[in-house]
């Protein structure tokens, strides 16, 4: 299999394909692009603010998350950010929202104010280097990864076994696979996995 999988472009394929929506076309280019590595990016004023909500949001609620977690302490959160935006939380979001109302006034377009975006990226690469990427991050994810590839592989060589209601027959079969395994829930897809490579034996 070639080509990278984008969680925004197979939800654009949910809507027009497999769960058809009357949704205009500004609809779906602002679902298309909400992510930043979508290139072009959205094509309306509303997909850009799209765009940095999804970012803003994220990074906030994951932050928030990886406290929680005691993955991180609020004294490990950069002293640059907490200087540029706050007490982390809600002042965050404010802070960042504000920064997109204020500088979009300025402009006439949809931006952010360059400290504030820098500031951001800095909290991104900040969350990558700790949350995202450490080493038991790593680990969960490659077996994420290995039950997705289990799945996709499994319906590959057996595609009777897919769901009926799911399949459209006239895609090739790596794109009938790609949307039965995509539209699963982490629960379902683990469950699905235990009973196709774990099968529990009647004593």
């Amino acid at each position: 299999m070639e080509g990278e999988w984008l969680h925004s472009e197979q939800s654009v394929r949910v809507l027009e394909v497999l769960e058809p929506l009357n949704v205009t076309w500004e609809v779906l280019d602002g679902i298309r692009a909400h992510t930043w590595k979508v290139d072009p990016g959205p094509a309306t004023a509303e997909g850009l603010i799209l765009r940095y909500a999804d970012r803003i949001a994220y990074l906030v609620h994951d932050l928030h998350d990886a406290v929680r977690a005691g993955i991180l302490g609020i004294d490990d959160v950069p002293a640059s950010s907490v200087a540029l935006f706050g007490r982390p939380g809600r002042e965050w979001i404010s802070r960042m929202i504000r920064s997109v109302i204020d500088e979009s006034h300025r402009r006439g377009e949809v931006a952010m104010e360059p400290e504030i975006f820098e500031g951001m990226l800095e909290l991104r690469q900040f969350m990558f280097e700790k949350v995202y990427l450490r080493p038991a991050a790593r680990r969960q994810a490659e077996k994420v990864i290995k039950v997705i590839r289990d799945l996709v592989d499994y319906y590959l060589e057996s595609p009777d076994e897919m769901p009926e209601s799911y399949r459209q027959r006239s895609e090739p079969l790596v794109t009938q696979v790609i949307d039965v395994v995509a539209g699963m829930t982490d629960r379902y897809a683990l469950r699905v996995h235990d009973q196709i490579f774990r099968p529990t034996r009647d004593l």
